[in-house]
């Protein structure tokens, strides 16, 4: 599999668990594994995290998957917490990761990148939190990226609001890279 490639079709499926790719259509239509169809086409796709967690469940090897590393863009100020939170996630979970400072890089940067998590520090000066979500929502080859906030502490309403917007979770302490670990691994349901 190639660096960036977050979506497989229904014939990398195949290959991978060593099935036949009408096997992997029907645990698509059961919804065992699931993905989406392209518009206007009978055509499935499922992400690569989801297609991890359906081997897990179901006792498969995932050796055939060549994942690599967990792809994490920050987008965040030029402040230590964000520098630290950075090497905090290369050090200590071994992702690799991008940190940039606007939404406009934002958008270059994740095409380029292909990240797997996109974690937008709520309390950067200069970033449209609204805007980020509805491009990356929007844009079809980077639907599957999951996106957390970090925020201070949140109400059931704030943290709602969140969900709807289009985020995947959050983590209330930029300076607990532990935390930040843990929800980037649940978000992507990577489990080691």
């Amino acid at each position: 599999m190639t660096k960036g490639k977050n979506v497989l079709t229904t014939g990398d499926v195949a290959k991978i668990c060593n099935v036949a790719p009408r096997t992997v259509s029907k645990w698509f239509d059961r919804g065992e594994l699931k993905g989406y169809r392209i518009p206007g086409s009978k055509d499935r796709r499922i992400p690569v995290s989801e297609l991890i967690r359906f081997m897990k469940v179901n006792n498969m090897p995932a050796t055939e998957i060549a994942a690599g590393k967990i792809r994490v863009l920050i987008v965040g100020d030029e402040s230590d917490a964000t520098s630290a939170l950075s090497e905090a996630l290369r050090t200590k979970a071994d992702y690799e990761v991008e940190t940039v400072h606007g939404n406009f890089e934002t958008g270059v940067i994740a095409q380029k990148f292909a990240p797997h998590v996109l974690l937008v520090n709520l309390l950067a000066k200069g970033v449209d939190v609204t805007d980020i979500c509805k491009s990356i929502r929007a844009n079809e080859d980077l639907q599957t990226m999951k996106i957390i906030a970090i925020a201070n502490e949140l109400s059931e309403s704030e943290a709602a609001a969140l969900l709807e917007k289009g985020f995947d979770g959050y983590v209330a302490d930029i300076a607990d890279g532990s935390e930040v670990i843990k929800k980037v691994e649940e978000t992507t349901a990577i489990i080691y």
